[in-house]
């Protein structure tokens, strides 16, 4: 069971909560960029029809769409504490039968490992919402970002560990990465049992407002929309991206690393993104993050040079920095605390979901048309959601608090 937390910790106690969970997210931010390094380029080599070479990358998204309910459910039985050493073994496990299909060159049993590592990316994906139950209304936004700062180490652990491992099982490749993708998970056991946060069940359930009712105001779909694009866009551009390089001529290491420095812009950013969202407001911050997603494309658009890769890839995770903490605070204003659980479950299932589809898209489409039309299909969704948080910025305005 968890701890009894006193009200009177305030922001003490939502503090400490966002540090442990962001040396969490550093430990299980690292699994999908090992898999997103490494599962196109694994997958390529397992099937003959290069369409599908993306699946196992587009199965990680299916498995976080698939598992940000049960998770929540679990959670909500358990507390989160409980719920996130669940997670981190279903990683770990994971992980071990990713590992197994690229030594034994069973595309089904790879796809099999991506799928359980999206499932733990459904527990390591709440690490967000929280860092925010504990929190006062100022410090959510702030205490979001810690926790995606920690997604800055993730940066770095996950693709060093396939720098450093890809070649230590020459008859299996690559299989020594996808080991120590469990390694880090196991590791985050260590981690997640320090958290204090109450259990959810706790939190007085009754009195709620129907999902259907919270769905259909205009706030929560404005910030879903964002949401959703820019992490979609994101996962969209980024799955294909590993490809086009190998397919450009450029190394697998450089691939990696454009990986790399794609998730260190990802991340990075937290340290002052809830000071830019508290002194411009979120949904300024949430804009711009989509029109930097828009200015990746224009770049992915103007050359083929790694150094034009990588700054596509930067310039992606900034855009997704910004636009997915700033939907995630606009999110937070939607539910009353009793409301909390089953909000978070459906953004992250609409936000996941869509994740997915983009993912599965992006090979296809790469194959098909090349990078240039991945890119090209980045601003219609942008000019959406753009328009659309500009309309409920426009409405919060107009309508006195």
């Amino acid at each position: 069971m968890n701890q009894h937390v006193p009200a009177s910790d305030g922001d003490a106690l939502a503090k400490r909560n966002a540090l442990v969970l962001a040396c969490a997210q550093a430990l299980g931010g690292a699994s999908p960029s090992i898999v997103i390094s490494l599962g196109g380029i694994v997958g390529s080599s397992l099937v003959e029809d290069q369409t599908f070479a993306t699946v196992p990358v587009s199965l990680m998204q299916f498995g976080i769409a698939c598992g940000v309910i049960p998770a929540a459910m679990l959670m909500r039985r358990l507390g989160r504490r409980d719920g996130y050493v669940i997670g981190a073994l279903i990683g770990a496990m994971a992980a071990s039968i990713a590992a197994a299909g690229a030594g034994s060159r069973l595309f089904w049993l790879f796809c099999l490992g991506t799928f359980m590592c999206g499932l733990y990316g459904a527990f390591v994906q709440s690490y967000r919402f929280a860092a925010a139950d504990t929190a006062t209304e100022s410090f959510k936004p702030r205490a979001i970002s810690w926790v995606m700062i920690g997604g800055i180490a993730a940066g770095v652990i996950g693709p060093q560990s396939v720098y450093w491992t890809r070649d230590l099982t020459p008859a299996a490749p690559f299989a020594a990465s996808f080991l120590a993708q469990g390694c880090l998970a196991l590791i985050a056991i260590l981690v997640v049992i320090r958290l204090r946060a109450p259990p959810v069940a706790a939190v007085k359930t009754a009195g709620g407002r129907p999902l259907g009712e919270i769905m259909r105001q205009p706030k929560f779909i404005a910030s879903v929309i964002a949401a959703l694009v820019a992490y979609g866009l994101m996962s969209f551009v980024m799955t294909a991206a590993p490809l086009a390089m190998v397919a450009c001529g450029h190394s697998v290491g450089d691939a990696a690393l454009g990986i790399q420095w794609h998730v260190l812009a990802m991340f990075g950013p937290s340290f002052f993104t809830g000071r830019l969202i508290a002194r411009f407001g979120k949904e300024k911050i949430t804009a711009l993050g989509l029109i930097l997603t828009a200015l990746a494309a224009i770049v992915g658009l103007s050359g083929l040079s790694v150094a034009h890769f990588w700054i596509a890839l930067v310039l992606l995770g900034i855009g997704w920095n910004f636009g997915f903490i700033g939907a995630t605070a606009l999110v937070t204003d939607c539910y009353r605390p009793e409301e909390r659980v089953k909000v978070q479950a459906a953004n992250d299932f609409l936000v996941f979901g869509s994740v997915a589809i983009a993912s599965f898209s992006s090979g296809g489409l790469l194959h098909a048309g090349g990078w240039t039309s991945v890119n090209w299909l980045v601003f219609p969704p942008v000019a959406i959601a753009l328009a659309l948080v500009a309309w409920q910025a426009l409405s919060r305005r107009a309508v006195p608090a």
